[in-house]
């Protein structure tokens, strides 16, 4: 119930955060597209947008509107995705990296499996990938608004989810998540995934200065030579 008020101190906590993020890694300019939560638009990922651009980064929001999630069928997500993502590989002439915010980071994952020649790597944000047999207090909302219940979406879908794309993949996630459980928001073990942890809201990731930071982190990676986030030192603090 505290997750707009907890938000809206996540967004508050920018400005004064300005200089320490000012202190990330530089981007080499290559593309970013960034994924929308369910029920938001690009609108709501303006300050990431921004911020990424200001790193040196070509960054592009998703202009499909509002995620209103999977009122038709999935192919049909990822169809308009799909074109839009060949699109900005062949104005920039270099992969793209993608950025989902909970259910945008289900898309991403997704389309990071159906055409990984295309993608650098995906980074999630309190993504739900996982979340079978953990709850979430929107899953009614989910259900009004797609006209879909989530126990009838394809098993296969739901199985496939839950494996880790073959590009790398960096999930952020926050055990004091008020809407989706941190353990369905987590990769699975391997050689080319990472799980971030950070203190915030699930509402207020898309504004959270440790996430910007992390985010900066994991764009700045080499495409041939990623490597998992480094929590030592004065990271501690912030990430686990």
């Amino acid at each position: 119930m505290l997750e707009g008020q907890r938000a809206l101190l996540e967004l508050a906590s920018l400005l004064p955060a300005a200089p320490w993020l000012g202190l990330a890694p530089r981007g080499d300019g290559h593309p970013v597209l960034v994924l929308p939560a369910f029920t938001a638009s690009d609108v709501s990922t303006v300050a990431l947008r921004r911020y990424l651009r200001r790193l040196g980064y070509h960054v592009h929001g998703w202009r499909l509107g509002r995620n209103l999630g999977f009122r038709g069928e999935l192919w049909a997500i990822e169809r308009s995705l799909t074109q839009r993502i060949e699109n900005l590989y062949h104005r920039h002439g270099r992969k793209l990296s993608l950025v989902g915010w909970s259910l945008g980071g289900i898309y991403a994952r997704e389309i990071a499996r159906a055409m990984p020649a295309r993608i650098r790597q995906v980074i999630t944000l309190g993504s739900p990938f996982a979340s079978r047999g953990y709850g979430s207090n929107v899953r009614g909302l989910y259900e009004w608004v797609t006209g879909r219940r989530v126990a009838d979406h394809d098993p296969e879908m739901m199985d496939r989810l839950e494996d880790p794309p073959p590009v790398p993949a960096t999930a952020i996630l926050s055990r004091t998540d008020g809407v989706a459980h941190w353990k369905g928001c987590r990769e699975r073990p391997a050689l080319h995934t990472d799980n971030i942890e950070v203190h915030g809201s699930h509402c207020g990731l898309g504004f959270n200065p440790a996430v910007f930071f992390a985010i900066a982190d994991r764009l700045a990676q080499d495409e041939d030579g990623w490597r998992p986030f480094v929590r030592g030192g004065w990271r501690s603090l912030f990430y686990a």
